[in-house]
């Protein structure tokens, strides 16, 4: 929701203590991963459509099993006396990160997201366009998510906080608009053992066809926003085109619910019109945005208009005549680059040196959400059992999504947003895909795979840490493997469980290498290149300036500027680098080699090539 100001701490106080045994009485079981699948960020569901464990926001809400277990949870939100929405508990791990996002969804159009800190430190950061605050525990918080945000929490402990979406009633807004109010009385909300509250729950779902009000008031308000990144006559004239399709949809929007209405013999003629505005969009849109977060033009459409606007039973359109949608050239993503490489062996560092170049575009750091975005894909789906996929799940349903999601979160160099690569070339990096070659390589059959290897010693040693660390859990809980599960899950994960952690590392370290060699080598040579990561730290010009050569990617200005001086740590950095760190885990290290040197002799001898 678009508020006048980034943050807003309301004049309430809570209970620090009971909010906090409430949460840690949650079975292990309750916290799953973040459905973006953001790393460190895991939730508990409170309140959700008809209290399942789903992140869905389009039904009737209802209390989770977890909320029904957390009575001082269920008073707090009852005595607010507003109408609630989706509800969670929000986990940000040590050293985790929410990314820099702005929620544009229409979910989001009329609804705000109460904060409550249960677990923080002073040190946790919570930033909104140009401002910066840490929520301590036991406050609560509204802000505007329109506007670009982040959060980082760089202490060695975990943060959680309650966090809750709601409309707000009246009474509700009052109490944000006495916001740090000098003079305004902080209300103690206690916990009052024994008492049974239920909070009031959003039970309005999505009409099956949106009235033209409702599509009148969500686009005048975008328009508002509008404005092209380039001011020049050019600009302008997309602006107005843009400008004079949304008002032309209007209209015919309307026209078409004086006919129908939201009769079922309607239903194809709206989808029809829809579908050609989402196609007409995606070609009329380049270069446009929103003035205050900078999102795309057509990204903010979809997510607020186009996908809330027809909520239909799929059957009820599929079995009427076929819809034609507008024809439009689809940009195309040509010879993409993928950095194929075992966790913590530098892969980072190389994607973000090669990501300074302007002739490269990106989604802006590792795409897990890609892939394990699409449920039929993900670890403990039928026939999916760890992260390995092969050409024959890349059916062409699942080659379409991919190729949209990837154009749908495009940025150049300068993290710009772009509504299609252009000259550029797509640039990704993500551990897991490793053990997808097969693929990526069906999906984009002229893509160039650069593989990046590293010592083993210090490569397991930095696999180690990283478990230690928990920053990297990427499955909070395996049928078959006792604890969370960090990093890339190769085939055969079960025979890991009970091993020491340096027998597990160097497995993570020897699957993935061995299976991109293995791969690799089904592929033509003028398909992928090689790249040791001490030839990288030694040398970063002379091995990046190679492996543009293979990639026929001029070193351009904004790349050569990279190179000029020392590479920095990359973001996911633990400690300084050292070329003697792995020492410190040497001693169980050592008896684990002889399981790696088979896959250690091969990666030398291409060294030597």
């Amino acid at each position: 929701m678009r508020l006048p100001r980034p943050f807003f701490r309301l004049p309430l106080r809570f209970d620090v203590e009971r909010l906090r045994a409430e949460a840690a009485a949650l079975p292990a079981e309750a916290w799953v991963r973040h459905p973006n699948d953001l790393k460190g960020n895991s939730a508990a569901r409170l309140i959700s459509v008809d209290g399942g464990e789903n992140d869905e926001v389009n039904g009737r809400m209802q209390a989770t099993a977890h909320l029904q277990q957390s009575p001082y949870i269920r008073q707090i939100l009852a005595s607010l006396g507003v109408v609630w929405s989706r509800s969670r508990l929000l986990r940000l791990a040590p050293g985790a990160i929410v990314p820099e996002h702005a929620d544009i969804n229409y979910h989001w159009f009329t609804r705000v997201r109460l904060h409550i800190p249960i677990v923080t430190r002073p040190e946790v950061r919570f930033y909104c366009a140009d401002q910066v605050v840490h929520m301590a525990a036991g406050e609560a918080w509204v802000f505007d998510n329109w506007r670009s945000h982040r959060v980082e929490n760089f202490t060695p402990d975990e943060r959680i906080h309650l966090v809750a979406d709601t409309s707000g009633s009246a009474n509700f807004w009052q109490l944000v608009a006495q916001s740090d109010n000098p003079a305004a009385q902080i209300q103690q909300v206690p916990y009052i053992p024994d008492r049974q509250m239920a909070p009031l729950l959003e039970r309005a779902k999505l009409a099956a066809v949106m009235t033209p009000g409702e599509v009148d008031f969500l686009i005048l308000d975008l328009r508002a926003e509008l404005v092209a990144q380039d001011n020049g006559p050019d600009g302008r004239a997309r602006l107005v085109r843009y400008h004079g399709m949304l008002e032309a949809f209007c209209k015919d929007w309307r026209q078409l619910y004086a006919l129908y209405g939201d009769e079922p013999e309607g239903w194809p003629e709206f989808t029809r019109l829809r579908d050609g505005m989402r196609n007409t969009s995606r070609e009329l849109a380049e270069g446009l945005m929103m003035r205050t977060n900078r999102v795309a033009a057509h990204q903010v459409l979809e997510g607020r208009v186009l996908r809330a606007m027809l909520s239909l039973p799929q059957e009820s359109v599929s079995a009427s005549a076929p819809i034609q949608p507008l024809r439009v050239r689809k940009p195309k993503i040509e010879a993409p680059i993928f950095i194929m490489a075992a966790p913590r062996s530098g892969s980072t560092l190389l994607f973000e040196t090669l990501a300074a170049s302007s002739q490269l575009c990106t989604v802006g750091g590792e795409a897990h959400w890609l892939v394990e975005g699409i449920e039929g894909l993900r670890p403990g789906t039928p026939g999916i059992d760890s992260n390995r996929l092969t050409a024959e799940h890349a059916t062409d349903a699942i080659a379409e999504d991919i190729r949209e999601e990837i154009l749908s979160r495009l940025q150049d160099h300068a993290g710009q947003v772009l509504q299609q690569p252009g000259e550029r070339r797509f640039l990704e990096k993500t551990p897991k895909n490793a053990l997808r070659i097969p693929f990526f390589n069906r999906i984009f059959p002229d893509a160039r795979f650069v593989f990046l290897w590293r010592d083993p010693r210090e490569n397991i040693s930095s696999i180690m840490e990283a478990w230690r660390s928990g920053q990297w859990r990427t499955y909070p809980k395996l049928e078959g493997f006792d604890g969370p599960w960090s990093m890339l899950l190769p085939p055969g994960w079960r025979s890991m469980n009970g091993r020491p952690l340096a027998e597990i590392a160097a497995w993570q370290w020897q699957q993935t290498n061995a299976r991109i060699l293995d791969d690799l080598q089904l592929l033509g040579h003028e398909r992928w290149a090689v790249v040791q990561y001490d030839d990288l730290l030694r040398d970063p010009a002379g091995t990046i300036g190679k492996l543009c050569e293979f990639l026929r990617l001029p070193v351009d200005s904004a790349l050569a500027q990279r190179l000029s001086v020392p590479l920095p740590p990359s973001r996911y950095t633990l400690t300084a680098p050292s070329a003697d760190k792995w020492r410190a885990n040497e001693a169980q290290i050592a008896p684990v080699l002889p399981a790696v040197q088979a896959t250690w002799d091969r990666l030398r001898a291409l060294r030597s090539e």
